[in-house]
């Protein structure tokens, strides 16, 4: 086991798995059946709203819901090869998830570069 590394190292480390997609990639990527999972608290849902289509999945339970191998996952997710975007509110916490996710072998899972804040400043759709 390796020592102690600090937040910016653990983000780089994640990243460097991942093949993170923007906005617009993203959106055909879930045209094309990829889920979009928003892990953003509750307030700022409220505060900015929601990407219409995108599944609400806690954090805390991030790896329960999208494991196909668990009895608590979501109807969704019948395969590993399920390619899964996840996004947070700027890009941060979703790569820490998105590596998580790929460390259950969820290989096809990524998240959004600058998350919410990136989808609604390329003018993409954004409910209240």
């Amino acid at each position: 086991m390796r020592g102690p590394c600090s937040i910016d190292e653990l983000l780089v480390e994640a990243r460097a798995s991942l093949r993170r997609v923007g906005p617009t990639e993203a959106r055909r990527a879930v045209e094309a059946g990829a889920l979009l999972v928003d892990i953003r608290p509750a307030d700022l849902r409220d505060r900015d709203g929601t990407i219409p289509g995108a599944l609400v999945i806690g954090r805390n339970v991030l790896e329960w819901r999208l494991d196909p191998l668990s009895a608590d996952r979501i109807p969704e997710m019948v395969s590993h090869d399920k390619h899964v975007i996840v996004f947070c509110d700027e890009g941060y916490a979703s790569s820490l998830a998105a590596r998580s996710l790929q460390q259950l072998g969820i290989g096809a899972a990524t998240d959004l570069v600058g998350g919410f804040q990136a989808w609604k400043a390329a003018g993409l759709p954004v409910e209240h």
